[in-house]
């Protein structure tokens, strides 16, 4: 069987001795572990590099300076609600949060300068002021966030990392499970997604371990569907027309 291919198991599965166990809840060994690869593919064109020189200055986010009071004061004009993505590929699914949700602010993290690009070009045609960029590692940005700032977070088909001696790697884990737990507020909403079975029951693992969230899916198709509000991504599709499996979590923060 493909590695990717079948269901997540219910909690009480999950539960289960696992031929991987993760690293004990508090172990910050492996915090700045890299979670991906390379970071730049193909020579940027001209345009590509003026927008990282010219226009990402502007929407990044200065981690190295205190963050505000109020998150939503990073944005003009001030937004009540904050949101959250690690990881946004090519920013199909943060665009789309950004136009649907004008009264959120977007926090869109990606290491890949290509995917920043493609989001920079979009962000600059429609002029969306309720997206802010993070160019780097998740980790440091997870870190400086306030405590209880984030009212939604996305983790939308990391890295598996499919080799047993890379799994310390793998974004999701209980050690980052924490992070997002300081930085959430009390019932906000965590979604996470990947095409991987085996990483879905690592997920299941992490938050059991963790325990500062709850899944709420109540039937089959509460994970194996998005909702209308959960649009795809071109991995997703991709993922899709080769007949892997995609899981859907959501896991509400206590």
């Amino acid at each position: 069987m493909r590695q990717g291919e079948g269901e997540p198991q219910t909690p009480e599965q999950a539960s289960a001795p696992h031929p991987d166990p993760l690293p004990a809840s508090g172990e910050r060994e492996g915090q700045n572990l890299r979670s991906y690869g390379r970071r730049r593919g193909r020579k940027p064109s001209p345009r590509q590099a003026a927008l990282w020189r010219d226009a990402l200055p502007r929407f990044a986010l200065d981690i190295l300076r205190p963050p505000p009071p109020r998150l939503g004061a990073l944005f003009t004009p001030a937004v009540e609600d904050v949101w959250l993505e690690i990881g946004f590929g090519g920013g199909e699914h943060l665009l789309w949060q950004a136009r649907n949700n004008a009264h959120v602010g977007l926090i869109g993290c990606e290491p890949f300068q290509d995917g920043v690009v493609k989001a920079l070009s979009a962000i600059e045609a429609e002029a969306l002021a309720n997206v802010r960029l993070h160019a780097d590692d998740a980790r440091p940005l997870l870190r400086w966030l306030p405590e209880a700032s984030i009212a939604r977070t996305f983790i939308l088909f990391p890295d598996p990392w499919p080799k047993a001696r890379h799994h310390k790697r793998r974004l999701v884990s209980a050690a980052t499970l924490a992070d997002l737990a300081r930085v959430m507020q009390p019932g906000a909403e965590l979604r996470i997604a990947t095409d991987v079975a085996d990483y879905a029951r690592w997920i299941l693992l992490a938050a059991r371990e963790q325990h500062s969230f709850r899944w709420t899916a109540a039937e089959p198709r509460d994970w194996r569907e998005r909702t209308p509000d959960w649009p795809p991504t071109r991995y997703e599709q991709k993922a899709l027309s080769d007949g892997r499996r995609c899981t859907y979590f959501r896991f509400q923060r206590g």
